[in-house]
């Protein structure tokens, strides 16, 4: 993966902007209700750019990124999951990775969904349209997959999340997904909070907790005013006993690479490595749907590849 590099940004700044950056897991109410709230402007700001997006796709998607990490902070080794969304309405759909490493990955169907009239606020309703949500977790000590599928019912993420939960894994739920955004069209502050009933919650304590996601403000907004994520959590749930737990990285990350790109070639049939080898154009583009980073062959490496399939 190559990322894209930041106008006028040095090295110095670029670690201090990855560095906050983070997953803090918490819980409230004697340990009967576990929560995480992400820190993620750095990483929308990094898929924003290597994805090459506006502000509606930045949205959509990064939602998409902020949600599949806080689902996947329950996983452990090399557990990750997937989030998927296929739609009838111009976003077509999405995919969206995550892993117990806080790495995050994935694309839009439509990387320029079309707007018919100004925006007028960010409901994304209309923009997904009828469709499915799919959560799929790859468990290390699993012999296969477990995937969950649901009815998009809001055609919004967050609201979409906490339907699944509660409908296909029997969990009450609630999620807040938020991106700021300046007057320039530029990502300020980017963020995620999701909370989750354990068996034995009491369900006053639940209703409040609930209440309070909903009268929350744009975590996006907080954390571009340099609002720590531990301080939202004491004051917003401070009648809950809140207590921070754990905090690690979160991040914009996928492991493709030339070789893994190279080898993707080779398992072309002989007669399209052929005629690519005729024809070109050269150089070879192939990009990686994950991140968008682009990889370049020369006529060169083409016949090298080519020359290795035929002599195998």
């Amino acid at each position: 993966m190559i990322k894209k590099s930041m106008n006028g940004e040095g090295l110095k700044a670029r670690l201090q902007a990855a560095a906050k950056d983070r997953l803090y897991h918490f819980t409230l109410a004697d340990e009967t209700i576990r929560g995480v709230m992400i820190h993620g402007t750095r990483m929308i700001h990094e898929m924003r750019a290597n994805h090459e997006l506006g502000i509606l796709e930045t949205l959509v998607l990064g939602h998409a990124y902020l949600g599949a990490g806080l689902m996947a902070s329950s996983l452990k080794g090399n557990d990750r999951l997937a989030l998927q969304i296929e739609c009838a309405g111009p976003v077509k759909g999405l995919t969206v990775e995550a892993n117990a490493f806080g790495e995050v990955r994935g694309y839009l169907k439509n990387k320029s969904i079309p707007v018919s009239s100004p925006l007028e606020d960010f409901n994304l309703a209309p923009f997904f349209g009828p469709g499915f949500l799919t959560v799929t977790r790859y468990l290390e000590d699993a012999k296969q997959p477990f995937s969950g599928k649901v009815i998009l019912q809001y055609g919004n993420i967050g609201q979409d999340l906490a339907h699944y939960y509660l409908t296909s894994e029997q969990i009450p739920t609630a999620v807040h997904l938020s991106i700021y955004f300046d007057h320039d069209g530029r990502v300020q502050g980017a963020g995620g909070l999701l909370v989750q009933a354990m068996p034995g919650a009491d369900a006053g304590q639940v209703a409040d907790i609930e209440h309070k996601m909903a009268l929350l403000l744009s975590l996006g907004t907080s954390f571009s005013n340099g609002v720590e994520p531990s301080t939202i959590i004491n004051e917003l749930f401070s009648a809950h006993q809140p207590r921070v737990i754990a905090t690690r990285r979160i991040e914009f990350m996928c492991h493709c690479n030339e070789s893994r790109v190279r080898r993707v070639l080779a398992m072309l049939p002989k007669a399209d490595l052929a005629d690519l080898l005729d024809h070109g154009p050269f150089p070879v583009e192939m990009k990686c749907h994950y991140c968008n980073t682009a990889y370049l062959f020369d006529r060169a490496v083409i016949a090298g590849i080519y020359d290795t399939v035929l002599n195998t």
